[in-house]
C-alpha cells in the first residue's frame, strides 16, 4: 500500500536534495521523546523489587513486569508503524503519548484492588504508547540530517534517552523504594496483606500520575509541531509485508542483535538492586541499591555522548564489537569478584551498552532507503527481546537457587552474538539486486 503522510503545512520545512529535512527545531523535540520513553522504561528496574516484595514473587514472576512491558513491542510494533504511515510522524507521536497517559492512569485501579495482574496490564498499555513514540523517533532523527552521519546523530539522540534512564530510577528509588515499610508482606495475610499492598503501592501511583501530567504538556507541544514536516513517502510496503526485509542478511542479523541487546540490557538493569543487595557484593539496603541504577544508565548516557563523536571517525562495526567484548569481560569480572569490584563491574556494563542500540539500528537499516519506516517497525518488534530474555534470566536465577551470578551468563551470551555482528558489519551492506538494477548499478544479465 502506497503511503503519503496526511500532513500539510502552511509553513513547510525544507527538504534538501539529499533527501533529509531541514527542520533543526524538530531535533529538540525528538530528543525530548527519547528522554521520555527512556526514563519510563528504566523506571521498571525500580518497580520490580517493589512489586517483588509486595506480592512475594519469585525472580521469574517479578520479571513478568518486563515481559508485559516489552511484549508490547511485538504486538504493537507493526500496527504502530501502520498508524504512523497513516497519520504522519507528529500526529503519531501525539497518539502514542495519549496512550501512555492511559497506561499511567491504569495504575490507579491496580493499586486500589492490590492485584498484580492489573499492574501488568497497566504496563502493557503504557508500553504500547512507548512503542508508537519510538516508531516515530528512530526514523525521524535519521531524517533530520545527512545520511552519512546517521549513526552519530542517532547516538547523540540516544544520549537523551540515557539522560531519562539515569534520572528516573534515582527519583524512583527515593519516592518508591524509600516508602517500603518496616513490616514485610511475608509476615501478613488476608485483609491486612491487601491493605498493606494498597498503601505501599500508592507511591507507584503517585509517580505515574506525575508522569501523566508531564505527558499532557508534551502532547500540547507535539500538536504545535504537527505541521512542521513536509509530506513523506514511505515506499510501497506496509504492515506485515515489511517482514520481507528479513531476507536481507545484514538486516536479519541486525534485527536478531536488537532482540538480544535489549534483552541483555534489561536483564542486567532488572537485577541490579537484588545483585547489589547480596552480602558478597555490596550488601546495600534496597533504596541505596536502587539509586545506583542511575550509574548503570548514566554510563550509557556518557558513552553515547562520547560515541557520537567517536563514530564520526571510527568504523561503527569495529566500535560495536569492541564494546560487546568488553561487556562480556566486565560481566565475568563481576561474577568472579566480590565487594565493590563486583558491584561496579556490573554497573560499568552500562557504559559498554551506550552505542549498541543506535549502532546496530543504523547498520541493520543501511541502504533501506524509502523502506526505513518498515525497517523501524520490524526492529521495534525485535525489542520484545526485553520481554523474553529477562524472563529466561529470572528463570535461570530461580533454577540455580537465586544465584544471580549464574543468571548473568545469559546476557553474556547475548553480547557474544552482538560482537559477531559488529565484526561482520565492518563491510558495507550490499545493494539488493532489484534496487541495483533499478538504479543502474550494474547491467542486467
Amino acid at each position: 500500500m502506497a503511503f503519503t503522510s496526511a500532513i500539510t503545512s502552511s509553513e513547510p520545512s525544507e527538504e534538501t536534495p539529499g533527501g533529509h529535512v531541514d527542520a533543526p527545531e524538530l531535533r529538540y523535540f525528538v530528543m525530548a521523546l527519547f528522554f521520555i520513553f527512556g526514563g519510563i522504561t528504566s523506571l521498571n528496574d525500580v518497580i520490580i523489587p517493589k512489586l517483588k516484595e509486595l506480592f512475594t514473587l519469585s525472580y521469574t514472576e517479578a520479571m513478568l513486569v518486563q515481559f508485559c512491558f516489552f511484549t508490547a513491542y511485538a504486538v504493537i510494533g507493526i500496527p504502530g508503524a501502520m498508524l504512523v504511515r497513516r497519520i504522519g510522524y507528529m500526529r503519531g507521536a501525539a497518539a502514542g503519548l495519549a496512550i501512555m497517559i492511559v497506561g499511567c492512569l491504569a495504575f490507579i485501579p491496580a493499586s486500589q484492588t492490590a492485584t498484580y495482574w492489573l499492574f501488568l496490564a497497566a504496563y502493557f498499555v503504557l508500553a504500547a504508547g512507548v512503542v508508537i513514540v519510538q516508531v516515530v523517533a528512530n526514523p525521524l532523527i535519521s531524517l533530520l540530517g545527512k545520511p552519512e552521519t546517521t549513526s552519530s546523530r542517532l547516538t547523540f539522540a540516544q544520549a537523551f534517552n540515557s539522560l531519562g534512564t539515569t534520572i528516573f530510577p534515582i527519583a524512583g528509588a527515593v519516592l518508591i523504594l524509600g516508602s517500603l515499610a518496616a513490616v514485610s508482606a511475608h509476615d501478613l495475610s488476608g485483609a491486612a496483606l491487601d491493605a498493606y499492598r494498597r498503601a505501599e503501592s500508592q507511591a507507584i501511583v503517585h509517580g505515574y500520575l506525575a508522569i501523566a501530567g508531564a505527558l499532557a504538556l508534551v502532547i500540547a507541544a507535539v500538536w504545535a509541531f504537527r505541521n512542521r514536516l513536509p509530506p513523506q513517502q514511505h515506499g510501497d510496503h506496509a504492515g506485515f509485508a515489511g517482514f520481507d526485509l528479513l531476507k536481507r542478511p545484514r538486516f536479519r542479523f541486525g534485527t536478531l542483535c536488537i532482540f538480544l541487546y535489549v534483552g541483555a540490557e534489561v536483564s542486567i538493569g532488572s537485577l541490579i538492586v537484588s545483585y547489589l543487595m547480596q552480602d558478597h557484593v555490596m550488601a546495600l539496603p534496597e533504596q541505596s541499591a536502587g539509586k545506583l541504577i542511575g550509574l548503570y544508565w548514566g554510563g550509557a548516557m556518557l558513552g553515547r555522548f562520547i560515541g557520537s563523536a567517536v563514530l564520526r571517525v571510527l568504523d561503527p562495526g569495529r566500535v560495536l564489537a569492541v564494546n560487546a567484548f568488553t561487556a562480556i569481560a566486565l560481566l565475568a569480572l563481576s561474577v568472579a569478584s566480590t565487594g565493590t569490584v563486583s558491584g561496579y563491574a556490573l554497573l560499568a556494563v552500562g557504559l559498554m551498552n551506550s552505542i549498541m542500540f543506535p549502532t546496530i539500528f543504523s547498520l541493520a537499516c543501511e541502504k533501506l532507503g524509502a523502506r526505513a519506516a518498515d525497517g523501524s517497525g520490524i526492529i521495534n518488534v525485535a525489542i520484545c527481546g526485553g520481554a523474553l530474555v529477562p524472563l529466561a534470566t529470572g528463570a535461570l536465577a530461580d533454577l540455580t537457587g537465586g544465584n544471580l551470578g549464574m543468571a548473568l551468563v545469559l546476557p553474556a551470551l547475548c553480547y557474544a552474538v552482538i560482537a559477531g555482528f559488529g565484526v561482520s558489519a565492518r563491510r558495507p551492506a550490499p545493494v539488493p539486486e532489484t534496487e541495483a538494477l533499478r538504479s543502474g548499478a550494474f547491467p542486467p544479465i
